[in-house]
């Protein structure tokens, strides 16, 4: 009797933690926690939304569902993000391309000192 009462006490407890965790796990951003690299294809797809959301903007100021002053404020900060993200890009790209360069410098080095070592080691 003393077994069952301590099994269904561990059996509630169980079942309010997994209640709990269903009913507030909403509130929590979990894509935060498992996207680890992701940051390049989050820009990727950011600036993909926001270039998508100028040309919703241009036409509906073309339809002319928005005014003249809101789309010029709307546009200008839209166009605002996009070149951030752009230059994030660059710089991303860049410092890419700059870690490649100085990889193959280093080869090149490490090349040129074995064949130095090689010809003073012939000389004598």
């Amino acid at each position: 009797m003393h077994d069952i009462t301590i099994i269904s006490m561990i059996f509630t407890a169980l079942l309010a933690l997994t209640c709990l965790f269903l009913i507030l796990s909403p509130y929590f951003k979990w894509d935060t926690y498992l996207n680890v690299s992701g940051k390049g294809q989050d820009l990727v797809s950011t600036k993909e939304a926001l270039l998508t959301t100028l040309n919703e903007l241009e036409f509906e100021y073309k339809m002319d569902k928005i005014s003249h002053a809101d789309y010029k404020n709307l546009k200008k900060q839209y166009e605002t993000e996009v070149a951030g993200i752009m230059k994030e890009e660059e710089l991303t790209i860049a410092s890419r391309v700059d870690q490649d360069l100085m990889a193959e410098v280093e080869k090149e080095i490490e090349a040129q000192m074995k064949n130095y070592g090689q010809k003073k080691g012939e000389g004598k």
